[in-house]
């Protein structure tokens, strides 16, 4: 475990010290893209940020290959090598594509390219656990498609979410976790050395993500572009190709025992096949309902818009921070969720508190936008946005006078809730069309009549 935190570290030390350099030499190569419509930054922000985490991949990838018991992973498993060069011609491509916007069927065809080059260096499905059957064994030809399916599903899945400030890093480092405790597992507690090489991609993967989400929180000072979140999801496709196609479920001997004991067992063996799901279950839901909605329009499925769920989350009326909070919270829920249930099924406690967190999620996606205020002998101690607001003196009237009831109405209007304003719509006289992040971000500024 140490070995593996140290690699984290080193990881995350490398990527965070090099995300600063990367930004100034993003700005002098020009890689600041105009604010689109479908954007909800307010000034352009540089990309290739993924530069900075492909180097922090590299660095603990090296690392790792010089302690004494993860360097049993390079010289029994040809995976790390495999990971590092698939990594290699994605980033590149994204790289690329940050700078000179590359066609998406381009992209597409370089990222099944990426994922044949995994699957070339032993890096593939070759076994799948299904539940009433046992252990399936595939052709070759069966492992490939299913390895190039999962890699392409999972980069695209990953780069659709990230649409707001650290919420592709995030997600991806919490999934990451969920993932690195499950690998762990197996690999610790059954002994298994093949479920290392998943354990050390989910600590590096974590690494690049820590590293990154400093510089990449709200409000970003640089965006990783495709260049990493291209890259980040195919370290976690790559995770979960290695875990789920390469441990044989033969070595835990869980088949031993009645039917109903044996299935109960079978359940950390079964949840390779459902943890690549939940790890991107939220991205996947957000691809899926983007090509249902563009197909439905009679668009093309890689056509850009602003109906993913973080934008429908800023339009409900949560801030920027609150809409990354809440997809924080639900990728947590659902890959800790699978994880809990992983280690004792037969638990009711497990399924009693993923409903109740559940609940909670729901109250809280639902809640709109709501500030509160303090009182006023607190307001010293508190944010300027939560002191209440003065009413303005009339006009004619001498400094410090007021009407106690305009002074009331003005606290009472005050602490109702806005709507949010639409994108794209003028917000009144005196107030012109607004792009994304002006109207769905801070309050406005503009005095209410």
């Amino acid at each position: 475990m140490r070995e593996y935190l140290l690699t984290l570290c080193v990881t995350a030390a490398v990527t965070y010290l090099l995300t600063g350099p990367v930004r100034k030499f993003a700005i002098v190569a020009g890689a600041m893209p105009e604010i689109r419509a479908r954007d909800v930054h307010r000034e352009p922000t540089p990309r290739l940020g993924g530069i900075a985490m492909f180097f922090g991949l590299c660095a603990g990838l090296l690392v790792a290959d010089h302690l004494a018991n993860l360097n049993q992973v390079f010289e029994k498993s040809n995976e790390p090598r495999a990971l590092l060069s698939g990594a290699a011609l994605i980033w590149l491509i994204g790289v690329l594509d940050d700078k000179f916007e590359i066609d998406a069927l381009i992209k597409l065809g370089a990222q099944m390219i990426a994922a044949g080059v995994m699957v070339m260096q032993g890096l593939t499905i070759l076994w799948l656990p299904i539940p009433g059957v046992g252990t399936v064994a595939l052709t070759q030809w069966q492992g490939t498609l299913l390895t190039v399916a999962l890699v392409v599903i999972t980069i695209n899945a990953v780069n659709f979410v990230d649409g707001l400030d650290g919420l592709a890093a995030g997600m991806v480092c919490i999934a990451s976790a969920a993932f690195f405790m499950y690998a762990y597992r197996i690999w610790y507690s059954y002994g298994i050395e093949a479920a290392a090489p998943a354990t050390l991609f989910a600590a590096v993967l974590m690494g690049m993500c820590v590293g990154f989400l400093p510089h990449n929180m709200h409000p970003a000072r640089i965006f990783m572009g495709d260049s990493g979140s291209m890259l980040i999801g195919l370290v976690l496709a790559a995770g979960a190709i290695s875990v789920t196609g390469q441990v044989d479920p033969d070595v835990m001997k869980l088949f031993s025992g009645s039917e109903r004991n044996a299935v109960h067992q079978m359940v950390p063996v079964y949840i390779p096949l459902l943890m690549p799901l939940t790890i991107i279950a939220i991205p996947a839901a957000d691809l899926i309902l983007a090509i249902v909605r563009r197909t439905w329009r009679g668009q093309s499925p890689f056509a850009a818009d602003r109906g993913h769920l973080h934008h429908r989350l800023l339009e409900i009326g949560h801030s920027h921070s609150r809409a990354v909070l809440i997809m924080y919270f639900w990728s947590a829920l659902i890959a800790f969720g699978a994880l809990a249930y992983s280690v004792n099924s037969a638990s009711m406690w497990i399924v009693l508190g993923v409903v109740g967190l559940s609940a909670v999620g729901l109250v809280l996606l639902l809640l709109p936008r709501f500030t509160p205020r303090a009182p006023r002998w607190a307001e010293a101690f508190v944010p300027p946005r939560y002191r209440r607001r003065r009413a303005a003196p009339a006009p004619g009237a001498a400094e410090g006078a007021g009407s106690a009831e305009d002074a009331a109405s003005a606290e009472a209007a005050d602490d109702e809730p806005r709507a949010p304003v639409p994108v794209g719509v003028s917000g009144g006289p005196g107030v012109p069309g607004v792009n994304g992040a002006t109207a769905l971000g801070a309050r406005s500024r503009v005095p209410r009549g």
